[in-house]
């Protein structure tokens, strides 16, 4: 059997009716190695995820631990239900054939809703949506969802920083550090991933930005959490407020996070200080544009997709604007900038 036979076979047993030769159309990817059909023609339509045998269960992220025994979007999708947040329905999932159908969302992503207008509002909406899902979570946890069995501790937040060592900077330069400055960025590295990794944790999404929301009759859905975890309040603010593919200005930003802050105490009536809160964020913006931009370039060179490099220098720009507010990062500047000049 073919496979477009094979997707049309898939939708039919999840609905419990016959299709006939609905059109297959192979959607865009981005940098994962599950591949995405769309199924017939919307409104009638549906999203066939088809995941290679050998990595339905292993997560594209650094983690640490065992592989689940449960496949992570599956696990991490009853959780999120369970908390009342919206994402796809599932429709069937059959593991043998590593092959799920799901609601078709159809083909608009946040990013896309703010070109046309009204970014305010969506990026609001964003934003009480992540605090809803915070706070619920920190109220509502459970072990048994994966998010809660990982976390970015000191060894996974360093990891990341090396990464962008090795390809956003080595890489990137065509040169290696001599041994008394990686000797120092070890030291700068471990002193950064401590200082994060002491902050509380709970439940995070770990890539809340603008291309994993989408939009669908006016409302934000939630996609591509498989990889959630444990982590600081911010990470999910960095990920959707410095965005590699949409760029904000500081002011915007600064309203943005005054927005959740104003949220998250509505839900849980915990008022936080919007200071401390801020310089976290900058500091985790360091550590998450620096993993992003090396991130991009091992996409570039390992996986051969040259499509994330143009957002390249956005993540640079962000690094440089949040050290500009860190002056005791002055060290970590003075020995990047060598090898990566636009953080000078």
């Amino acid at each position: 059997m073919d496979l477009d036979k094979s997707l049309i076979a898939q939708v039919e047993q999840a609905t419990g009716r016959s299709i006939g030769q609905a059109p297959v159309l192979k959607l865009k990817g981005d940098a994962s190695n599950r591949s995405y059909y769309r199924v017939g023609t919307p409104p009638e339509s549906w999203v066939l995820m088809v995941m290679p045998p050998d990595a339905a269960k292993k997560s594209e992220e650094a983690s640490k631990g065992d592989a689940p025994t449960e496949l992570p979007f599956v696990n991490v999708h009853r959780y999120l239900t369970k908390l009342g947040v919206r994402v796809p329905q599932i429709l069937r999932y059959d593991e043998p054939a590593g092959m799920m159908v799901l609601e078709d969302l159809t083909d608009e992503t946040f990013e896309q809703a703010i070109l046309k207008g009204d970014k305010e509002r969506w990026y609001r909406k964003a934003v009480e949506l992540l605090a809803t899902l915070r706070a619920r979570a920190e109220q509502q946890p459970d072990p048994s969802c994966l998010a809660f069995t990982r976390a970015f501790d000191v060894d996974l937040y360093d990891w990341e920083l090396h990464h962008f060592r090795e390809w956003g900077l080595e890489a990137w330069s065509g040169q290696k550090p001599s041994a008394e400055e990686r000797a120092e960025l070890d030291a700068i590295f471990q002193r950064i991933a401590r200082q994060l990794a002491a902050a509380p944790r709970g439940f995070t999404h770990r890539d809340y930005q603008s291309r994993n929301l989408m939009v669908k009759n006016g409302e934000l859905v939630v996609i591509d959490f498989q990889d959630a975890l444990q982590g600081p309040r911010q990470y999910d603010l960095v990920a959707l407020l410095r965005d590699s593919y949409v760029e904000l200005d500081r002011p915007f930003v600064d309203a943005m996070l005054d927005a959740y802050l104003a949220a998250f105490e509505r839900e849980t009536g915990e008022r936080i200080a919007p200071k401390p809160f801020k310089q976290f964020f900058d500091l985790l913006t360091v550590q998450r544009k620096l993993k992003d931009a090396g991130r991009f370039e091992f996409i570039n060179r390992v996986k051969g997709n040259p499509g994330f490099l143009v957002s390249i220098p956005a993540s640079l720009r962000y690094v440089k604007a949040a050290l500009d507010a860190q002056p005791e990062l002055n060290d970590l500047r003075r020995l990047v900038a060598k090898y990566v000049p636009e953080l000078g």
